[in-house]
């Protein structure tokens, strides 16, 4: 274990993926680390992500959690489109639905906290209300009145991050709506799901999809993308999440009725807008940004595996410099742009996933028809997620 960090004091904003996992990285490093996490617990809710590449391996590795994330895999099957009668228009392969890792955000964020925990302080229910960067540290004050100075604090708190808000500008600054939303719940395996098959449902503008659950076969998962302007719906208003749901995709055939009585049931679900965040600095003085909070994109394809990269880069360059943000900081941010850059920028998940005209979706499910299209499609995912220059901090 380094020491090169010994006694400096970081908080981490967010208990999500980046977040716990840079907690890992800096104790290793010998930071002493703290994790704010609005919510009451760890989330439960969430879509399967996945791992592509020798970069995202190399860094599972050097964290030390790559062994019990294979224990845990959800060995993701392909991604069939379907008609109403439930009839094959087009497959994409498991490699490029499940990568060479695919595992629950619950099973992921859950392996992270026990990776880090005896070595963080975890602080749930609670958040910074006030940023004050001065010549000792920042002095943080929480929504719960305590006050605190720390030597850093890093904003892993997502596409709607408040520590971006406070330290570099406002949210409509930098997040640009990419007009869709996406929602996802757990619901009865009644609607003869294929164990580890996802099945999709397109109308323009609408996707409805139903996946088993592998480990127990009587669950599934459902997830819905659709065309929308912003909502205005509160992360934590789930009866106002369900109306917009259920009025999006009211009508509809296939398993969409099953799907939507199921989500009258559920106490929670996963719901955001598909969104894109673009900032000109992921820096601020003692400030900085991981994940989505810096170059996030909703339903991304590759945000978790770069944000894990992200951490580690974030912790090496901390301790390369003895805890110098001002040199850290912005090596980090130029090696990371370059990376994360690659596939941020013309990520567009919902005009894949959800056509929004008649002949959009003819052409998409024309294309991916074609067998070289789809293994283009598997070859350029993994080598966006790669890079052979992947900084060594041993």
């Amino acid at each position: 274990m380094s020491s090169a960090l010994s006694g400096f004091r970081v908080l981490i904003s967010g208990a999500g993926i980046a977040g716990p996992a840079l907690a890992c990285f800096l104790n290793d490093a010998g930071a002493e680390t703290t994790v704010v996490e609005i919510a009451p617990g760890l989330r439960n809710s969430g879509f399967a992500v996945d791992f592509r590449g020798p970069t995202h391996m190399r860094v599972l590795e050097r964290l030390g959690v790559l062994d019990e994330l294979k224990a845990v895999q959800t060995h993701a099957g392909a991604m069939r489109t379907v008609d109403a009668a439930g009839r094959t228009i087009f497959e994409l392969p498991a490699e490029f639905a499940g990568g060479d890792v695919e595992v629950r955000r619950r099973d992921l964020t859950a392996v992270l906290h026990r990776r880090s925990a005896d070595r963080t302080s975890y602080v749930f229910g609670d958040s910074i209300a006030t940023l004050r960067d001065g010549p000792d540290g920042v002095e943080v004050e929480f929504r719960s009145g305590r006050q605190v100075t720390y030597d850093a604090v890093i904003g892993a708190d997502g596409i709607h991050s408040t520590v971006r808000r406070l330290a570099i500008g406002p949210e409509d600054t930098f997040v640009k709506h990419l007009g869709y939303h996406i929602a996802g719940w757990d619901v009865p395996n009644d609607v003869g799901a294929l164990l580890a098959v996802s099945q999709a449902y397109n109308v323009p503008g609408r996707m409805a999809s139903v996946a088993a659950d592998d480990r127990d076969p009587d669950r599934a998962g459902a997830m819905v993308v659709w065309s929308s302007g912003a909502l205005g719906v509160g992360w934590l208003d789930v009866p106002a999440q369900k109306r917009a749901i259920h009025t999006a995709f009211a009508g509809l055939g296939w398993h969409v009725p099953k799907l939507l009585a199921g989500l009258t049931e559920v106490p929670d679900l996963y719901f955001d807008s598909i969104s894109r965040v673009s900032v000109p600095r992921w820096h601020a003085g003692r400030v900085a940004l991981l994940g989505d909070a810096a170059w996030g994109v909703t339903l991304g394809g590759m945000g978790v595996g770069t944000g894990v990269v992200g951490a580690y880069v974030l912790a090496g360059e901390l301790a390369r410099t003895n805890g110098d943000p001002g040199t850290a900081f912005p090596a980090y941010e130029k090696w990371m742009r370059s990376f994360a850059g690659r596939w941020q920028k013309g990520a567009s998940p919902g005009h894949f996933l959800a056509p929004s005209s008649r002949p959009g979706l003819w052409l998409r499910n024309t294309m991916f028809r074609r067998a070289a299209v789809r293994r283009l499609l598997v070859s350029s995912s993994t080598s966006l997620a790669s890079s052979a220059d992947l900084p060594d901090y041993s």
